[in-house]
């Protein structure tokens, strides 16, 4: 099981990849941060960066304006 933003639990499996939780919470905008366990996790890793079982994910939409 991992925590997802302090609130949502998921189901944890081997092999579980940040890639994997965007998908499943529908995440779709272009402009996100990803921490596992307080790690910041570069975009470019997403796809490959394995989530450890117990791990508090957290994803932040970045805002921007004028």
């Amino acid at each position: 099981m991992i925590t997802v933003n302090n609130k949502e639990k998921l189901d944890w499996h081997e092999g579980m990849t940040v890639q994997d939780v965007v998908d499943r919470m529908g995440y779709v905008l272009s402009i996100i941060t990803v921490s596992v366990n307080g790690q910041l996790v570069p975009k470019e890793d997403y796809a490959t960066y394995e989530i450890p079982d117990n791990a508090e994910v957290n994803v932040f939409h970045l805002a921007h304006g004028g």
